[in-house]
């Protein structure tokens, strides 16, 4: 049987993609490889993790001779890399553990994979997810395309662009068959709820305040998290080796018109009064080195393999509202830290 690993797969992102795969392939094993920090969570995957085709494998991409030896006993077809630490403002609180993970753990991984494949790259491929955040920052205009000089503004970008550098470098000098994605801005369910959308759904419930940097002018573009589920399938399956994609919604939205169109659907959910929600906005000083505007140009991979977006803002905002209110044990567990039990409960206990 052939086997894909997917690291980072109890994550806001990779969750969506174990999913996906274990779904559409019974004939692989899917391989999930997660630390399990704070934002690893298996709750998110408790309605696949009996299928006959998913095995969980707890374990650090840090631990270079961990790494080496699951690659030796296992012999991974491909490799799905989405393990990463990904929130700014830790990364602005401690740069070095973001350079460990980002950095030092996608080359183990490419050391490993080289290290096993060898010069048998046939049904092979490296696929490295990484973010729009390794361009820096645009003006009122343009777009981020493929051939973007690289201008990372936050440690958590500058580790990213070190981790996409590695990846080409091991194609252009080892020929190793990779593809890297560069997406933007996700939203969902399951998303940790220190990212905008899931953070202000939470505050909004418990009529807590909604923190807003600056002005709330600094904007993003905002794509649904299956849908971009289904882009890296396709860069699995059809990339071309050596190549980039960028992955986008086309759908800037500026953050305060984001929060307020949330307020407004928050609102109707819980029966509120038109505008209750609003009331809650807390402009607060500004973050450090905050780029003001991402946008990405996804016309190659729509014209190479055909993918584009799936779901409208609206209708994906309104899903995940439904989710979370729907899913408020998750949210209680997640935000008490009750979750990280599970991993012991149905795993350690084994």
């Amino acid at each position: 049987m052939k086997k894909i690993l997917i690291t980072g797969g109890a994550g806001f992102i990779g969750s969506h993609v174990v999913r996906l795969f274990v779904k559409n392939y019974p004939d692989f094993e899917i391989f999930n490889l997660d630390k399990l920090t704070y934002a690893g969570n298996l709750e998110n995957l408790k309605d696949i993790e009996e299928n006959s085709n998913y095995r969980f494998v707890k374990g650090d991409i840090v631990d270079e001779a961990f790494v080496f030896d699951l690659f030796k006993q296992e012999r991974f077809n491909k490799v799905i890399h989405m393990a990463a630490e990904s929130h700014v403002d830790r990364s602005i609180s401690n740069p070095t553990e973001f350079v460990y993970t980002n950095v030092i753990g996608t080359v183990n991984l490419l050391n490993a994979s080289r290290a096993i494949w060898g010069d048998d790259f046939e049904g092979k491929v490296f696929c490295h997810v990484s973010t729009d955040e390794v361009y820096g920052s645009l003006g009122s205009e343009g777009l981020f395309t493929e051939n973007t000089p690289y201008d990372p503004r936050s440690p958590y970008s500058a580790s990213k662009a070190g981790s996409d550098h590695f990846v080409r470098a091991y194609y252009n000098t080892y020929g190793l068959p990779v593809v890297i994605s560069n997406c933007s801005n996700n939203y969902g369910p399951n998303q940790f709820p220190e990212k905008l959308i899931p953070l202000f759904i939470n505050n909004i419930i418990n009529r807590k305040p909604l923190p807003v940097y600056g002005k709330g002018e600094n904007v993003r573009d905002w794509l649904y998290v299956e849908d971009h589920a289904k882009a890296v399938e396709l860069l699995c399956n059809k990339g071309k080796p050596g190549e980039t994609y960028n992955i986008g919604g086309h759908n800037e939205w500026k953050n305060i018109d984001l929060i307020k169109t949330l307020c407004q659907i928050m609102d109707k959910k819980l029966g509120r009064a038109d505008g209750e929600s609003e009331k809650l906005i807390t402009f607060v000083k500004d973050r450090a080195g905050h780029d003001m505007r991402y946008a990405i140009d996804a016309s190659k991979i729509d014209r190479e393999l055909g993918w584009k977006p799936e779901h409208r803002f609206e209708q994906g905002l309104e899903k995940t509202v439904d989710w979370y209110l729907e899913n408020e044990q998750w949210l209680k567990n997640v935000t008490s830290g009750e979750y990280l039990k599970y991993y012991e409960q149905q795993y350690e206990k084994r």
